[in-house]
């Protein structure tokens, strides 16, 4: 099956409260050291507590780049207006995760929400954008897995966070050849962006014919397989009773998350508060926040040695129980989700991170004009999904392996024996990027331009229904 998609595919180049016990774990822990050139977390005061000896400070060593500042004089936006009247309001800061969802997805001012932030002319590149390849390898294993499946008639195919829709529109376009496959897909879009949801509804050629049974609904279909596509603001719209393969990549990332910091009294929730002269600042909560029990859980989940090593740890209640919520869909219906993204099999420290114009730039710097992400916790997501009853967890395993495995390479090949030298040099570039690792050695263009492997950085990991066996490429 495998080897005859890649022969056959297409050669288009288009490219909640805390408890006394979560009291208790804050104070396990002792404080950390002030790190110069550096964000201040500043301590919030009770009058229980008298004031914190030392000054506790972010690292921001992490990010590739120093912070920018944009260092433009204009009038504060409607998001900064907002996000400064929901803590005056408050009467005192709120959460990074708080912060993190108004600031991508504000219903007016968030940044995904007006905006096309992807590709060359946008904030970032993700790997769609890189080379059709990855949509239809994404296309060879959610083929796999529909086999597997036992070839079902129905089957829902739902993306989360689709961007322009160039994956499935890759995936749609490789797997044309395999009508039975194509006729059995619902495809849902779930995507909370009214101008991401024009964009995909243009890349997956879609077109709006009246119902056939004469209802006043519209049914609208992507003319590259005939298969219908709907759009969804949450997975748990998407309509259960099917088999459900579900596709998460670089999705994860951007799911808002709490910034816990060690300081003298144990773990802190990091927050966002006003300074004085009206800028945004990061504070130290000085009780424990709801927050702490996921931190609690999360806790659980690794060794005493790992924690003890760290300043700093990122929890994502969204991503937990997000990939429950998934977990659960699939024990009931049947199917499988990838979830492909940039993290880490462990827990994570400090790596909420701010990108515009392919720059790194400062978390706290005009909010609504810069990406924020986070490394995903792998491990985490595992965990999580293995509480539920009925599915088995795959992986992860890095992105060249499973690229890789799914049989790239000999795509690559039969592309290059079909096109012209410029077509040649962004097939190699763009399959560096997918598979390789740092810089690529064969560039010879300017540095600046040199192909980064993402590789080895992206992970890979499936969950699936258990009756189902170990999906392609995990055995």
């Amino acid at each position: 099956m495998l080897r005859k998609f890649l022969l056959q595919a297409s050669t288009r180049r288009n490219f909640t409260a805390s408890s006394s016990s979560s009291f208790a774990f804050f104070r396990q822990c002792s404080s950390s050291s002030q790190i110069p050139n550096s964000h201040f977390v500043e301590h919030l005061e009770d009058s229980a507590e008298s004031p914190p000896s030392a000054t506790i400070s972010i690292d921001r060593t992490a990010l590739y780049n120093p912070p920018e500042h944009s260092h433009e004089q204009s009038a504060e936006s409607e998001l900064v207006k907002h996000l400064k009247n929901i803590i005056k309001f408050r009467g005192g800061p709120i959460t990074v995760a708080e912060y993190m969802e108004e600031v991508l997805t504000n219903p007016k001012a968030g940044y995904y929400i007006n905006r096309d932030v992807f590709g060359a002319d946008g904030d970032f590149i993700t790997s769609p954008e890189v080379s059709q390849m990855f949509g239809e390898m994404i296309g060879v294993w959610a083929m796999c897995l529909w086999e597997q499946m036992g070839k079902p008639n129905k089957v829902n195919l739902v993306e989360l966070g689709p961007g322009r829709g160039t994956l499935l529109a890759d995936l749609l376009r490789g797997a044309t050849k395999f009508k039975n496959f194509t006729d059995s897909l619902h495809i849902h879009m779930v995507e909370c962006s009214p101008t991401l949801q024009k964009l995909q509804y243009q890349n997956l050629k879609c077109m709006t014919e009246n119902s056939s049974d004469g209802n006043e609904e519209k049914r609208i279909k992507s003319t590259i397989a005939g298969a219908p596509v709907s759009w969804h603001a949450s997975l748990e719209q998407v309509p259960t009773g099917l088999p459900t393969i579900i596709v998460a990549h670089e999705f994860f990332d951007a799911l808002p998350l709490h910034q816990f910091q060690k300081a003298s009294r144990g773990w802190c929730e990091k927050m966002v508060d006003v300074t004085e002269n009206s800028s945004f600042r990061f504070v130290l909560s000085p009780q424990p926040t709801p927050a702490t029990l996921y931190l609690m859980k999360r806790c659980k989940w690794a060794d005493s040695e790992e924690i003890a090593k760290l300043d700093h740890i990122e929890v994502c209640p969204k991503a937990m129980d997000l990939t429950q919520e998934i977990s659960k869909r699939i024990g009931i219906d049947g199917g499988g989700a990838l979830i492909i993204d940039y993290g880490l099999n462990g827990i994570v420290s400090n790596s909420l991170q701010a990108i515009r114009k392919h720059k790194f730039v400062d978390i706290l710097d005009n909010p609504g004009s810069a990406d924020l992400s986070a490394y995903v916790d792998f491990a985490a997501i595992k965990h999580s999904a293995e509480e539920v009853s009925g599915v088995s967890v795959h992986g992860p395993m890095t992105q060249s392996q499973f690229l890789g495995s799914l049989g790239i390479n000999f795509r690559v090949e039969a592309l290059l024996e079909n096109c012209t030298e410029e077509q040649a040099e962004s097939l190699r570039t763009g399959y560096w990027r997918l598979v390789g690792e740092g810089e690529a050695p064969f560039w010879e263009g300017p540095d600046n331009q040199t192909p980064i492997g993402m590789g080895t950085r992206y992970l890979a990991m499936a969950i699936v229904n258990q009756k189902q066996g170990v999906p392609v490429p995990f055995q």
